[in-house]
């Protein structure tokens, strides 16, 4: 018998999330109520951190740099103003946390890619057809 507070969970978590992890270069597309507007803004950047674990209170921490600046959001994975998150590329990494790259900029303030099975293309590929 579920509880109260299991309900709650069930009613506004999110299925479709896809694995998340640090190094990740993602693409956030969050609804922005402007006025009586409604549209949606795509956040791309590099996956910092994780946490919370993988229940409705989890976020990640995503960076971009526009010119030398660097932009952090951090976007609850469960919020109802999260459209969707795509995976651009996989990032390799060897830490749980990606706090170093605050400090760097340019070409150091790159991830490494990583080798994919083509699992990326074959869900695009689905999408598309």
């Amino acid at each position: 018998m579920a509880t109260k507070a299991e309900n709650f969970i069930k009613k506004y978590s999110k299925e479709e999330i896809p694995d998340i992890r640090p190094g990740d270069t993602v693409r956030v597309h969050q609804k922005i109520k402007e006025a009586k507007k409604e549209r949606i803004q795509i956040f791309e950047g590099v996956v910092l951190a994780r946490k919370h674990g993988k229940g409705i209170s989890s976020t990640i921490t995503v960076r971009k740099l526009v010119g030398e600046i660097g932009i952090e959001k951090i976007f609850p994975l469960h919020s109802p103003t999260i459209e969707k998150i795509d995976i651009v590329q996989r990032g390799k990494v060897r830490r749980a946390k990606l706090y170093y790259l605050r400090k760097r900029v340019g070409k150091k303030a790159k991830v490494k890619k990583k080798k994919i099975k083509t699992q990326i293309q074959e869900d695009e590929n689905t999408k598309n057809e």
